[in-house]
């Protein structure tokens, strides 16, 4: 099964291309730019050019994942809308990810950990694992300062960013890959299971707000 993964919900802008069975996953191909400011701009570029990579054509594509956040609202939507698009005219299945669980798909640990990534404001977007990478709490949003877990490694760079006041130890990866996003999925993508709904998980409200009415102007 050939699965274009997707994720935009970190400065990360990430794309591959990614078999999986029932041995594992392989990544074939993928495209990942930092640039916390490029998101729309480079996705379906990334998305196109990790395909080629593979060598394969999207009409080859069996699935999309596609990382869901928690994540800042304009990175986040970039993304979302791209494997949304991708998904209706290709007629594929898209699948919904935890971003943090793409992560903690990722880590290589001998003991609980959490993952956490910037969610600007001077707050980061955690979660909890257990010792397998099961999540156990999470997802939330939260200054590092009044995190207290206990949990001494942290992977995503919430943790690089915030290590002291988190009282980690930052762990690998810093970002989402192409391969964690299928892994996160896979029991679903094996099992050619309904998708769950495309939904964001911003866990708070955007900056920007809807005008207030105008005032009403009397005559005297």
């Amino acid at each position: 099964m050939l699965v274009l993964a997707i994720d935009t919900s970190t400065p990360a802008v990430t794309a591959g291309v990614v078999e999986v069975d029932g041995d594992g996953v392989e990544t074939r191909g993928e495209r990942v730019t930092v640039d916390p400011r490029a998101h729309g701009e480079l996705i379906t570029p990334h998305a196109l050019a990790a395909a080629e990579a593979a060598g394969v054509a999207l009409k080859d594509l069996d699935a999309i994942v596609a990382g869901v956040g928690p994540g800042p609202f304009t990175g986040l939507r970039a993304g979302m809308a791209t494997a949304a698009a991708l998904g209706h005219a290709l007629g594929l299945p898209v699948h919904p990810v935890c971003s943090l669980d793409a992560l903690a798909a990722d880590v290589v640990s001998a003991g609980a950990f959490l993952v956490c990534t910037d969610a600007r404001r001077r707050e980061v977007y955690w979660a909890a694992y257990d010792s397998d990478g099961n999540r156990t709490d999470g997802p939330h949003v939260q200054r590092p300062a009044d995190l207290a877990t206990g949990v001494e490694a942290a992977a995503g760079d919430g943790a690089v960013l915030y290590a002291e006041a988190l009282g980690v130890q930052p762990i690998e990866p810093r970002f989402p890959s192409p391969a964690g996003l299928v892994k996160a999925a896979r029991s679903a993508l094996l099992a050619k299971a309904e998708p769950a709904p495309l939904t964001p998980l911003y866990l708070r409200r955007p900056d920007a707000a809807e005008p207030a009415a105008p005032k009403r102007v009397t005559a005297r």
